[in-house]
């Protein structure tokens, strides 16, 4: 009867805790407590309801141990037949083992020194379907952890967050956010400072002079190497030990810190080098010496003292580097001023004075910032590099600068005569192609009684002339090119019979064409010409032309039967497109082609003047 009475208290006190879920999700903000290290939610005892997430920093903080959690819940309403439930536990320190219905289900590893250290890993529990009941379902939590006087950080102190029970999917999503941004991310950014470290230690290897390289190289590794805690949580220490170890390991990337700040502002100093090795000895003697429930009072009094130090050798830097270097304040500003203002946030978060976060600021915000230092510093050695390199070559240059200069009076003769051979020999072809091969096909045209190749003769004669007039290289009058164009275009649409309506613009055109343009557009003018005349059946052709500041427009539209839908989207392949598109393209311009079976076809050509 009295367990009977326990569990029915429970299940008021959850379902007023919790409210109403939405999208099948249920979370729990409360159940049961009770202090026992027993195999299950012991039997004796009166437990006591609790608020969850459960601090025990706040609420047990001397306890050292085992504490069990129940709660009851019923399946969604909203869930269907087919879902799998799952729990997802955002915290849970240092390790938990979960109960349903009276059968474990699972467990995050070992439950006995050495622990399990979970702190900084979320859970995700699938709630096997045999098990639960269809009304009420008994969870019980079994959390092993450390009481806040026995760790150094109270991140690390036992606990467990709210829990929530949904869709194995939904409840995967939130497991697998939370796994990438407190674990992923570490992992990763931690990889990356080994690199640049590393990177760093060479560079400051082959540049001993730089001595601030060495201390940022081994400041970025050892932070790496202490990130290394929340990675993998089966270290095979005892609490104790563990927290020793994590503890000390502060004082040695302190110092590199603090030593990097120093000599990257120009001061040297050996006393301040041997306070900060000497403080790498003390701090963990220290600790050893402490009694086991003073660990976290003696551990925050050396992180207030290094903090201190860190603070004081950041505002140093500033000031001198505000004095002398004025080009680094401000991107090394932003990233100490916003180191700094991690660590007082931690300070606060250490002592008390602002609530744990679920996702630790300094693991996960100060690599990204060493980070950015390093590569503020690849900067720096990279343009002293680059100003060494500069200054080497401006020594060789005073040596050469004769030599130099007769090689470039050479190289512009030169130059100058390739480019007179080089017009010379084109003024030459384009002659022998007029006089030679011109005087052969205008014979052809006269004297042929074929008319076909009389036909052939005179289109060849007349783009051996347009060659002729690209090889002179002579830009052309736009006004005189319209000319032309417009008296062939005329000429070719009457003799098929098509009533030709050409419309140039009123302004007077004093633009030029250089020859390369006039002979392409050319080319793309006949071209456009020739597919009316051969395919279009058309009656009537309407050219415009369009001039200003920096383009030079062709409209040529006929009133034809336009492209068969066959061959819609396979302009490319015909008619001429491909080289009229090709030809524009070269010119920096473009051809648009526009058509409908029965409406006509289009062409819109611009090129740049």
């Amino acid at each position: 009867m009295r367990t009977r009475a326990v569990l029915q208290l429970l299940a008021l006190w959850v379902l007023l805790a919790t409210g109403t879920a939405h999208a099948a999700v249920l979370t729990i903000t409360s159940a049961l407590s009770i202090d026992s290290n027993d195999a299950h939610f012991p039997t004796t005892g009166t437990p006591a309801p609790v608020n969850l997430p459960d601090n025990w920093a706040a609420t047990r903080p001397d306890h050292n141990g085992s504490v069990w959690y129940r709660t009851t819940f019923g399946k969604p309403a909203d869930l269907a037949d087919d879902d799998l439930l799952a729990l997802y536990i955002e915290r849970a320190c240092s390790n938990l083992e979960v109960h349903l219905n009276g059968r474990r289900i699972f467990s995050g590893g070992r439950m006995v020194e050495p622990l399990a250290r979970n702190c900084y890993r979320p859970q995700l529990v699938s709630l096997p379907a045999a098990l639960l009941n269809q009304q009420t379902n008994v969870l019980d939590i079994q959390v092993q952890g450390s009481a806040l006087t026995h760790v150094s950080a109270r991140a690390r102190a036992g606990g467990l967050s709210a829990l929530h029970i949904g869709p194995a999917a939904r409840m995967t999503e939130l497991y697998e956010s939370r796994q990438f941004w407190s674990i992923s991310t570490i992992q990763i950014t931690g990889i990356t400072l080994i690199a640049l470290g590393g990177f760093l230690l060479i560079l400051s290897w082959i540049n001993r002079s730089e001595i601030f390289l060495l201390y940022f190289g081994s400041l970025l590794i050892g932070w790496a190497l202490l990130s290394l805690r929340v990675w993998w949580p089966q270290w095979p220490w005892e609490t104790r030990d563990f927290e020793l170890l994590a503890c000390s390991a502060f004082a040695p990337v302190v110092a590199m810190a603090v030593l990097f700040l120093l000599s990257y502002a120009g001061v040297r100093s050996r006393r301040v080098a041997g306070a900060l090795l000497l403080q790498c000895l003390l701090m963990p003697l220290s600790l050893m010496l402490a009694a086991p429930d003073r660990l976290f009072v003696f551990a925050n009094t050396w992180f207030l003292l290094m903090s201190a130090q860190l603070l004081a050798a950041i505002a140093l830097y500033l000031t001198r580097a505000w004095k002398h270097r004025r080009a680094d304040f401000w991107p090394m500003g932003l990233s100490l001023g916003s180191m700094g203002l991690l660590v007082m946030l931690e300070l606060a978060v250490q002592f008390g004075w602002l609530p744990t976060q679920a996702i630790q600021p300094l693991n996960f915000a100060l690599p990204l910032l060493l980070l950015g230092i390093g590569s503020r510093l690849l900067q720096v050695f990279g343009r002293a590099l680059q100003a060494a390199e500069v200054n080497r070559t401006q020594l060789e240059k005073r040596v050469i600068d004769a030599t130099a200069e007769i090689e470039r009076n050479f190289a512009q003769m030169s130059a100058l005569r390739v480019e007179q051979v080089t017009e010379k020999e084109r003024k030459r072809i384009a002659a022998d192609l007029h006089d030679d091969l011109g005087a052969k096909l205008l014979t052809i045209v006269h004297t042929s009684e074929s008319e076909r190749i009389s036909t052939l003769a005179r289109e060849a004669l007349e783009e051996m002339r347009l060659s002729v007039r690209g090889l002179t290289g002579k830009p052309v009058r736009l006004a005189d090119a319209l000319a032309d164009w417009r008296a062939e275009t005329v000429s070719r649409l009457g003799q098929a019979n098509i009533e030709a309506d050409w419309r140039n613009p009123v302004d007077e055109l004093d633009q030029q064409l250089s020859a390369r343009t006039f002979v392409q557009t050319t080319r793309i003018l006949r071209e456009a010409v020739s597919n009316i005349i051969k395919h279009s059946s058309a009656s009537q052709c309407k050219v415009r032309t369009s001039v200003d500041a920096v383009h030079f427009g062709l409209l040529v539209q006929d009133n034809g039967k336009g492209i068969a839908m066959e061959l819609d989207g396979k302009l490319d392949r015909g008619h001429g497109m491909s080289s009229m598109k090709h030809r524009a393209k070269q010119l920096l311009g473009q051809c648009l082609v526009e058509s409908g079976p029965g409406y006509g076809t289009v062409i819109r050509l611009t090129i740049p003047l």
